[in-house]
Formats: structure tokens, C-alpha cells, sequence
């Protein structure tokens, strides 16, 4: 990629960030931004598909012989802050920063692969590399902007990845020559291969209501406590080297009514974090088999997810001197059912607060990066 076409690609995707900051897009709310990447994309020359607000494009010639690379990354954002001392739906421009709620997390990332997807699917890409002696790209491109994923939604990537032309392609590709993901969350153009699971569990202790005057009943409190202690105090045996522990913490806790009734329940919710020893299922089947409480979890589907460092992408991320790392964050990773890692532009730090910004300079090192792990004559 010459220094004109990154010029010219990074200009795109300032003016493409600067339109989605300045249309609200809060998780379930993000029909008129991805009317904007609809309109975008078509005025590339491409046919997006479309399933609610999420839209993707598949490279032409797609060959169910050879591998497939994704790129993904997310629409929506969180509701801002109340300490924001910016409009935040107002792109403003100061120097190398770009302020704007969404412009890190992960607006970067979306716009930068947008434009790489586009450079490496036009026509002169083909035509520049092969005059360099570079072979024909050998694999399959798909461009996906999802939405919900701050909320984990099901009308976000789960919807995509069941019953769409796209969830075909992609188990083909699982059962076939194989599929890998990039996601364009912000980790500062650093691959992220390893990200924990979340498990949200609510318990219940039960006791037995009686008048606090004259000592009677059970109290359902005391009966939480045990579970509480265990909660506290146990490590998971197996520790990943990426991750660290599986972690768990009660974070909510509500029982009674007055001070002078025994409280009959006693309320509470677990906090669990998974690395990638651990399946969500396998840690709630251990806490039934340990708390005295009921305990239900509200959802299984937020895996731990990982990537072997020996993986083609991840080995050509540290040839290029990058560094893996494990990430706490959760992701739409956690939705797909094979090979992906982070690696968008930004710092994770950034996200989900107050006058939140992404460095210009942070689009053009991605778009660049990008370009280069996914060249033609490196494929």
C-alpha cells in the first residue's frame, strides 16, 4: 500500500467515524448508524447483506477450498457517562484526536478494517502484488459489522452466525479449509489471544421467617454464609499463562424486610470469569455440587476464548514484533465457535469512559498493520 492510498484510505475513515459519532448508537438502538455503513459500503461498489442492524460483504470468487478470514467489529456503543465534559455525539477534531462517544470502542476498529476489506478486495490490489511477484490471495474475505455487542444481544452476532447465507459460508468453512476472526476491539494494534469468559449466576438461601423479638425462625443470611465464605476463598486449580485464574466474586447481596423479622431469603449474585480451562458449564455443575443455595445461571454462551500462538495470523503478528496477551474483557468472541483474537486500534482503558477519544495516527498504524498482516503475497 502506497503512502497515497493510506492517505487517502485513513481520510475515508476519519469522515466515516466522524458521521457514526454524530448518530447515536446505543446497544438496540443502532438502526440510522448502520443505515450510514449501509450507505457506505454501497457507495464502495459493494452489495452489503443485512440482518437487523448488522451487515457484512464476502469477497468475490469465495472458494470453499481455502481458509476464510472474518473481520469484525462492533456498531453500538454504551450509554455515555454522566461525567463527560464533551458533547459526546459530537466528533471533534484537536490535533491527532478524535473525540467522540464509540471513537475507541470500537469505532476504530470498525472503520480501519472497512477500509482494509476494501483495499485488499479491489481489483489493482490484485494486479500491484502480482507485479511484484505476489501470489493470488488465497482465502476467502468476509467484512462484518455486528451490533448489541455491548449487551451480548441476540440480535446481534448470534443472529448472524444462525440461519443467514453468512452462518452457511462460515460452517463450511469450520468443517472445510478452515476460519479465523480478527476483531477490531481496541488493544493497541497488539494481538489479544486469549480473552476470559463471563458467567452472570443468581443464588438464592433459603430459611424461615419468624419474629427477630423472640429468636424464632431461620435466618436465611446466616444460611448464605457459608456459600459466601467458599465464594470468597476458592482458587480454580487450573491457571492459564495468558489469563491467570478463573475468578468468581459475589457482587449483590439483598435479604429482609424489617429489622425485626428473620429474613426468609437471602438473595445474591455471583460474578464468574472464566479462562480457557474452564467451560461455563463446567464451573456452575461444580458450584451445584458445592453451595447450599439454588443457584441459576442466566446464560452459558460467554465462553473463554483462545488461539493457539502457532496459528499462521498470530505467528505473523510476532514476526512483525507484536506481542501476545491474554485480555479480561469480554467481546463477541465469546459468540463464535472458532479461531479469532483482538487486535484493533486504541487502548482498552479508553473504553466505556468519560471523553473518550482514538488518535488519528491510531487509524493510519492500523490500516497499515492490517494491510500488511493480510497481504496478498503473505497469504
Amino acid at each position: 500500500m502506497t503512502d497515497k492510498e493510506i492517505e487517502k484510505y485513513v481520510d475515508d475513515a476519519v469522515e466515516l467515524l466522524k458521521r457514526l459519532i454524530a448518530t447515536p448508537r446505543v446497544s438496540r438502538d443502532e438502526a440510522a448508524a448502520a443505515d450510514i455503513m449501509e450507505q457506505t459500503m454501497r457507495q464502495y461498489g459493494f452489495q452489503p447483506e443485512r440482518k437487523g442492524n448488522n451487515l457484512w460483504i464476502c469477497s468475490d470468487g469465495w472458494d470453499d477450498d481455502v481458509p476464510t478470514i472474518m473481520l469484525n467489529a462492533h456498531i453500538d456503543t454504551v450509554k455515555p457517562v454522566a461525567t463527560w465534559t464533551r458533547d459526546p455525539f459530537m466528533p471533534t477534531q484537536e490535533d491527532d484526536r478524535l473525540y467522540g462517544l464509540g471513537s475507541n470502542d470500537c469505532g476504530g476498529g470498525l472503520v480501519s478494517l472497512l477500509q482494509v476489506f476494501r483495499y485488499l478486495t479491489a481489483p489493482q490490489t490484485y494486479e500491484t502484488e502480482q507485479s511484484k511477484g505476489g501470489a493470488e490471495r488465497r482465502y476467502n474475505l468476509v467484512y462484518l459489522a455486528s451490533c448489541e455487542e455491548e449487551v451480548s444481544g441476540i440480535g446481534g452476532i448470534r443472529s448472524v452466525l444462525t440461519d443467514t447465507t453468512l452462518a452457511e459460508l462460515i460452517d463450511k468453512a469450520k468443517n472445510g479449509a478452515g476460519i479465523v476472526a480478527v476483531v477490531g476491539e481496541p488493544t493497541g494494534m497488539q494481538p489479544a489471544i486469549a480473552e476470559r469468559g463471563l458467567m452472570v449466576i443468581d443464588a438464592t438461601a433459603h430459611g424461615k421467617s419468624g419474629h427477630a423479638a423472640r429468636n424464632e425462625g431461620v435466618n436465611a443470611i446466616y444460611e448464605a454464609l457459608d456459600d459466601l465464605v467458599f465464594i470468597r476463598d476458592y482458587k480454580f486449580e487450573k491457571v492459564s499463562d495468558l489469563l491467570g485464574p478463573t475468578k468468581m466474586q459475589c457482587t449483590v447481596v439483598n435479604s429482609g424486610t424489617q429489622h425485626n423479622v428473620v429474613p426468609d431469603e437471602c438473595r445474591f449474585i455471583i460474578d464468574v470469569r472464566t479462562n480457557e480451562h474452564y467451560t461455563n458449564e463446567d464451573v456452575f455443575a461444580f458450584l451445584q455440587s458445592r453451595l447450599h443455595s439454588e443457584i441459576k445461571a442466566r446464560s452459558f454462551h460467554l465462553h473463554s476464548s483462545s488461539i493457539s500462538r502457532e496459528h499462521p495470523l498470530v505467528k505473523r503478528c510476532i514476526e512483525m514484533g507484536m506481542t501476545p496477551f491474554g485480555s479480561p474483557t469480554l467481546s463477541d468472541q465469546a459468540l463464535m465457535r472458532f479461531p479469532s483474537f483482538k487486535f484493533g486500534p486504541g487502548e482498552s482503558s479508553r473504553s466505556h469512559s468519560a471523553d473518550e477519544y482514538i488518535c488519528i495516527s491510531e487509524i493510519r498504524d492500523a490500516i497499515t498493520k492490517y494491510a500488511d498482516l493480510l497481504a496478498i503475497h503473505n497469504s
